[in-house]
């Protein structure tokens, strides 16, 4: 049997919402697969979370008649899958695809990486996630109807010696694993709340780390079924808990591999492109909230005291702002945006902080009134973040901002899809969002 699984390989890519889809390929056609790509039915980008074609026409709908779209295999993407047989498997992107370049999320990612080279910078990223753990499985969480759902342990046990020991085997097969496919990490443990976990995931380029964010996910999925549990990167899977963020920690490099992000002796204790980068994810960050928080249920973590951020702000190492200054170890320092959910897309999240910094430097933005010391929970002068998916949206469609940075084709395609994600919510709670989110997202 493992003869005629070494012949074969995976190929996969994440659709709008970040969900992976893929499939098995003979290693025998990898070659030309490369060169000339592989096709998917480009419903992947014509349906939601739950295969559910979109009622709306758009590049890939009912009135296109569904043809082929043509994968680009990234051959630098590939990695060992130790939870199947060490078989291998690359990501691709659809960027050489005549109708959906434009929408494809890993594809948008490398058109804004481009942008940043031509600025004469490299992006450097890592991700940080939380997740929680379940005792239970995909049939029995339907068959309970996500009701009545176990975490794998009880009681709010952040750093937890004891909960990393006792479930060494589920910790220990996510360090191997994770080592063995390519996936570095910085650091691991349990966070506050019931079988809730946190990792972060080393720091590389922008592309690469958006791909390490991917995997890390499918990574931990796989892991939980293994030992019959079940693993959810759901923004807020319960009233009674911290959500689960999806922080992205970033800085800027320039072309003799120096960091741009710094101090100085100005008024906010930054250099000229840090106030400026920091400034534009400020100035954007109300418009482009859907690609951080995409969502009905991404909004029920942005909770006062929740250490979810409710405010555009930032501030130096303060965990109440929506962006964090850093400080590092080295002198150095960068930034950490913690708006992000565990649920977002990691390419779309990526694209976003990015383009939106590089907003503040192409337009020499300066920093307003959105520094806070101390609880930014309890500044009333700072502007809130949308509540809703719906109040982020509407800003989104009605901001000439994210045609700026993402492109019209593009957000014209996702606005259809967050106004579905909305349609399909109303007057829906959250234990439709646990059906609809849980596992998948």
């Amino acid at each position: 049997m493992q003869e005629h699984i070494e012949s074969y390989t995976k190929v996969a890519f994440t659709d709008i919402d970040g969900v992976l889809r893929g499939k098995y390929l003979p290693s025998s056609k990898l070659k030309k697969a490369f060169s000339s790509g592989i096709g998917f039915c480009n419903v992947v980008f014509g349906w939601d979370v739950q295969d559910e074609v979109y009622p709306f026409e758009s590049l890939s709908g009912w009135d296109t008649g569904f043809p082929d779209g043509k994968l680009k295999i990234d051959a630098s993407t590939k990695r060992e899958m130790p939870w199947e047989e060490s078989m291998h498997l690359y990501l691709g992107d659809f960027r050489d695809d005549e109708t959906l370049s434009e929408i494809c999320p890993r594809s948008l990612l490398l058109n804004i990486i481009q942008q940043c080279h031509e600025m004469g910078f490299e992006a450097k990223f890592g991700a940080e996630f939380e997740w929680f753990l379940f005792r239970e499985s995909p049939q029995s969480l339907q068959d309970k109807n996500f009701t009545q759902i176990h975490p794998i342990s009880p009681g709010m046990f952040g750093y937890s010696m004891l909960r990393s020991g006792q479930f060494k085997e589920i910790t220990h097969t996510l360090l191997d694993f994770c080592s063995k496919a390519g996936l570095p990490l910085e650091g691991l443990h349990t966070e506050t709340g019931p079988g809730v976990y946190e990792a972060a995931i080393h720091y590389d380029n922008a592309l690469r780390s958006a791909d390490n964010a991917v995997l890390f996910k499918l990574l931990v999925k796989q892991v939980a079924y293994s030992m019959e549990h079940v693993a959810s990167f759901m923004a807020k899977w319960s009233l009674d808990y911290p959500g689960c963020s999806g922080h992205l920690h970033h800085s800027l490099w320039n072309e003799n591999n120096e960091a741009v992000f710094g101090t100085a002796d100005t008024h906010t204790g930054l250099n000229k492109v840090t106030e400026q980068f920091l400034a534009g994810q400020l100035f954007c960050l109300p418009y482009i909230m859907p690609l951080l928080a995409p969502t009905t249920n991404s909004y029920r973590r942005y909770v006062k005291g929740s250490w979810a951020p409710t405010t555009v702000s930032w501030g130096m190492d303060n965990r109440t702002t929506a962006i964090r200054i850093v400080s590092e170890l080295n002198g150095g320092l960068h930034l950490e945006h913690r708006v992000p959910g565990c649920d977002a897309n990691p390419y779309l999240s990526m694209a976003a902080c990015l383009a939106s910094g590089l907003y503040g430097i192409k337009h020499k933005l300066s920093l307003k009134d959105s520094f806070a010391k101390g609880n930014a929970y309890e500044v009333s002068t700072l502007h809130k973040l949308p509540d809703t998916l719906a109040m982020a949206v509407d800003q989104m469609k009605h901001s000439e901002i994210p045609n700026e940075l993402f492109g019209d084709v593009f957000v014209e395609h996702f606005l259809k899809t967050r106004y579905w994600e909305i349609e399909k919510s109303e007057k829906k709670d959250l234990d439709w969002e646990l059906s609809r989110y849980l596992e998948i997202i």
